[in-house]
């Protein structure tokens, strides 16, 4: 009877427990991390509204074949130039190199670039900014992001590129951030149904 009581009572408690953490919504390591970021308000880019409103951040569905392994072609002699941004900020890039690679039998290229100037956490970040033709329909209107890594370049010169890790810049949930404005050469002529879905912010 002791032993009946006690398997309640730690049932009970875990329970208890379970029902007091919100859990973290996500099919990848990726989607939970962008949630966990986003609800904790300390780091979230949303509005206080946004942030009372917040569930979770919408993803399409994962789809392996947007996962590609890219040929990057490196120019190290490409010049610094002002990147342009959503306000008068001035931030200062050069393009590390070409990225190419195929989906669904098309081939494609996307430049990528590189902080001049990076804080040291990010010293060896890369930024890849691309446009497709989701914008402004199920993706957020300006175009979305990806990070990379220089320690992510194989030897052979080759880069995984996963588009089911796009996230949208921070001026897709709140207007006080000034982000990059994502080059036109840059836009893929295809639906890149893959990584964060539009926004649609609280009225």
């Amino acid at each position: 009877m002791k032993k009946l009581l006690l398997l309640i009572f730690t049932v009970s408690i875990l329970s208890c427990n379970s029902q007091g953490k919100r859990v973290v919504l996500g099919e990848s390591d990726f989607q939970k991390e962008m949630n966990t970021k986003f609800k904790d308000a300390s780091r979230s880019p949303l509005t206080k509204k946004g942030l009372k409103n917040f569930k979770g951040l919408d993803f399409f569905p994962i789809d392996k074949k947007y996962t590609v392994n890219a040929e990057l072609v490196k120019t190290p002699d490409a010049p610094i130039f002002d990147f342009p941004t959503t306000t008068d900020r001035v931030a200062m890039y050069k393009k590390y190199g070409i990225l190419s690679f195929s989906i669904d039998g098309e081939d494609f290229k996307l430049a990528i670039y590189q902080d001049v100037n990076p804080k040291p956490e990010y010293a060896n970040h890369l930024f890849l900014p691309f446009l497709d033709n989701t914008n402004g329909k199920t993706s957020y209107k300006g175009g979305r992001f990806i990070d990379i890594y220089t320690t992510d370049i194989q030897e052979d010169g080759t880069v995984e590129v996963d588009f089911n890790k796009a996230y949208n810049p921070y001026c897709a949930y709140s207007d006080r951030y000034s982000c990059p404005i994502t080059p036109s050469d840059n836009y893929l002529n295809a639906e890149i149904k893959a990584g964060v879905m539009a926004y649609k912010k609280p009225k």
